[in-house]
């Protein structure tokens, strides 16, 4: 991805794009990617960068969801281990087989997780991951020796799928890209165009990077801004009802040594009512999630103190050594774009999470609610209504096999795995330069070449950019990424060819965003 090659093909006089998107998360990635495939002219534009809000902020899980079976939404389930296996297919160098095992205190618990797991792994078929069975209480302390040994009587172990979120949306731009699309990051909509019957036409652009503006024409626009959905409904019509519950699921990194092993631990059932996971991820523990309903959606949300209490809290009933606040090493919060019921309950575990398809009067087409797991299927759905919104045919998707950018069957070690094909390519330019062989940070393996490549290939702007989601150097040790923020800046800088204060003004940035990552110990 180039941005000024992207930049002039947005400018092409009198051009009428068959698709325009508004949000550059998942939920707009898979649009576009869905789109390209299908011969369509599409241009994407993102606010701030390619999945700056939710879409990097998840359980990093590609998941059926068990606790979706649990609630008899067998509809969701289905979908979502269809598309968990044709994901782990297309993006093996960004997704992967993870083992989980549900501790047992009860024979009730081993007959309903056991019968539960059996149905997960049937209603996957022939893209199942594995077989779920119950493990005696020895080969579950031998799996994850720090875990309560107390009345428990052994686990149930199953499989899942986990990936990196940030990567993957980088590699489905970069997908989209490649088949033709046009996506731009740090670009505002900034006004709706209509005709004289009130049907969209178009939109005004603002390039933030640039500081200018430019108009867009487009055959059908897209809404797919996630937990900011209404505010472009309202933009499109200001009488236009909510249609997005924004829900907070915040996430603690610890020191893995907390497990003891490489399978993951999911609790099955909170004081709330909700599952628990605690997941191995580059290195370090994941523990999250929770359910807390927010009326205001933000970009940059903040964890709740009684939030990081109740995963500390949760995961302490389980574990032999309980994590404390001084055992945290980052913390970070997301919004859920929740579909809002229009009526009875909103508490948020029962509220779907499936996705669905609005179409205003004026033939805006918003892309509401949805997870991770199922993006290629609720781009499909949406790009679906191009038919009915313009009167053309369209060839059926073709996502479904798809590769995605990097992908490889010689998936490169270590840090590496993430990049696929790309792998080879930032480590030849650490060949050429010495110099950009350098570790960013003692903490972390990533090298300058790195930043070089995000910059050049990735369309990164800011050191943000870079240590949050290029790099997850942000999510997994925000010390050390402000560490290796100025190393960053001063590469990028070069890359970029930005003039003098920019590295101040960007650690200025850095900064204060980091901040939010921090845990501070009461």
């Amino acid at each position: 991805m180039n941005r000024e090659i992207t930049l002039q093909r947005l400018h092409e006089k009198n051009k009428v794009w068959d698709i325009a998107i508004i949000g550059g998360g998942a939920s707009g990635l898979g649009v576009a990617l869905d789109a390209a495939s299908r011969g369509l002219s599409v241009a994407l534009f993102e606010k701030a960068d390619f999945a700056k809000g939710t879409s990097s902020r998840s359980t990093k899980l590609i998941h059926g969801g068990v606790r979706y079976l649990a609630q008899g939404q067998l509809s969701l389930v289905f979908e979502a281990l269809k598309e968990r296996g044709l994901l782990l297919k297309n993006a093996p160098h960004l997704t992967h087989k993870q083992s989980f095992l549900i501790p047992i205190y009860s024979w009730w618990e081993r007959i309903q997780y056991s019968i539960g797991l059996k149905l997960y792994d049937w209603m996957a078929g022939s893209l199942s991951l594995g077989s779920s069975k119950f493990v005696s209480k020895e080969e579950t302390l031998r799996r994850l020796p720090h875990l309560q040994a107390n009345e428990l009587q052994g686990a149930v172990s199953y499989y899942d799928g986990q990936f990196d979120d940030a990567r993957l949306a980088i590699h489905l731009a970069q997908t989209a890209d490649k088949l033709g699309a046009c996506l731009l990051n740090y670009a505002k909509i900034t006004g709706l165009s209509k005709d004289e019957s009130g049907k969209l036409t178009g939109f005004k652009v603002q390039d933030l990077n640039r500081k200018k503006s430019f108009q867009l024409q487009a055959k059908m626009i897209v809404n797919a801004t996630g937990v900011f959905a209404d505010k472009i409904l309202k933009l499109d019509n200001p009488q236009a009802v909510k249609t997005i519950q924004p829900s907070q699921g915040i996430h603690l990194i610890l020191d893995l040594e907390f497990l003891g092993g490489q399978d993951a631990l999911m609790i099955p059932k909170t004081k709330d009512g909700r599952v628990l996971f605690g997941v191995p991820w580059h290195g370090k523990l994941l523990l999250g999630t929770t359910d807390t309903i927010r009326e205001k959606a933000k970009l940059e949300p903040e964890a709740l103190k009684q939030e990081i209490d109740f995963v500390l809290e949760t995961a302490g009933t389980y574990l032999t050594r309980k994590p404390t606040w001084k055992d945290v090493q980052a913390v970070f919060a997301g919004l859920r774009p929740l579909a809002r019921p229009q009526e009875g309950s909103t508490k948020t575990k029962e509220i779907s999470r499936s996705h669905k398809v609005i179409v205003s009067p004026s033939g805006l087409v918003s892309l509401i609610g949805g997870k991770w797991t199922t993006y290629r299927k609720m781009g499909e759905d949406t790009v679906n209504f191009f038919t009915q919104i313009t009167g053309k045919a369209i060839p059926a998707s073709a996502t479904s096999k798809q590769h995605i950018h990097g992908y490889t069957e010689t998936i490169p070690a270590g840090h590496w795995a993430v990049y696929g094909s790309d792998a080879q390519k930032i480590q030849a330019l650490a060949v050429q330069d010495s110099a950009l062989a350098e570790l960013i940070h003692p903490n972390f393996p990533n090298i300058l070449a790195e930043v070089v490549w995000a910059c050049e290939q990735e369309m990164a702007l800011t050191v943000e950019d870079v240590l949050s989601r290029r790099i997850r150097g942000l999510i997994l040790d925000p010390q050390a990424a402000v560490a290796a923020a100025e190393r960053v800046a001063t590469t990028m800088a070069k890359v970029l060819q930005k003039k003098e204060g920019w590295i101040a003004s960007e650690l200025i940035n850095f900064n204060k965003i980091a901040e939010k990552y921090m845990i501070h110990t009461r």
